[in-house]
């Protein structure tokens, strides 16, 4: 049989190793967060982020992450940015892009951002925002649906907007003197229905007194 304090540090260390297993398993994985779709004017310069969470800091040493861009879902997708142990982050020669996309984040904040300059209508597709940081197990992953405008959307017409806030606005008006004109009248009726009724009231009782008035004796 074992003793208590035998069973006390085997507790002890069940506890613990619970604990790790815990404690590890809130660091499997990270969280890549960039926007589901980006719309860019044709002819622009646009920023196209990504950053990412993670249990751990940046070892330079393991950390790994590369950009790419496909034209469907279904096409071969082409690396046009990486991280370099030596040399950082670093383009990748592209005949797509050539010389136009150039690294804008910061590794220090988890900041992977780029930008892309001169924007053409032969850059709309989807850029995907790959991250891989030991000891996170598992490959992060953001993807981005880009789209190319050769326009911005007309402004809103405000004269609309004037024109039906007046309407409106005056039809409110309208209804709230309707119910202020409705109200005095009502009052109006109110007070007129009560002096008839003291009219009436000190009609019948003058003859009364007139009545009384004749019995009393000179």
């Amino acid at each position: 049989m074992s003793s208590p304090q035998q069973e006390r540090s085997s507790g002890v260390q069940l506890v613990s190793a619970l604990l790790l297993l815990l404690s590890l398993s809130g660091c499997l994985s990270m969280d890549v967060l960039v926007p589901n779709d980006i719309n860019a004017l044709n002819g622009t310069t646009i920023i196209i982020p990504c950053t990412f969470t993670s249990c751990y800091k940046i070892d330079l040493t393991k950390f790994a992450m590369n950009w790419t861009y496909q034209e469907t879902l279904n096409n071969t997708e082409e690396k046009f940015m990486t991280y370099d142990k030596k040399k950082g982050m670093q383009p990748v020669p592209s005949n797509r892009f050539g010389e136009r996309v150039v690294f804008s984040g910061n590794l220090d904040k988890n900041d992977l951002s780029i930008t892309l300059q001169d924007v053409q209508l032969e850059d709309e597709g989807i850029y995907n925002c790959y991250v891989r940081n030991p000891p996170d197990r598992i490959q992060g992953h953001g993807l981005i649906n880009f789209n190319v405008v050769t326009e911005l959307p007309p402004p809103r017409d405000s004269t609309i907007a004037v024109a039906i806030g007046a309407s409106v606005g005056g039809a409110l008006a309208l209804l709230i003197l309707s119910m202020v004109v409705v109200k005095c009248l009502r009052r109006h009726r109110k007070q007129e229905l009560i002096s008839e009724e003291k009219m009436e009231e000190e009609g019948k009782l003058e003859p009364e007194a007139v009545a009384e008035e004749g019995t009393k004796l000179p």
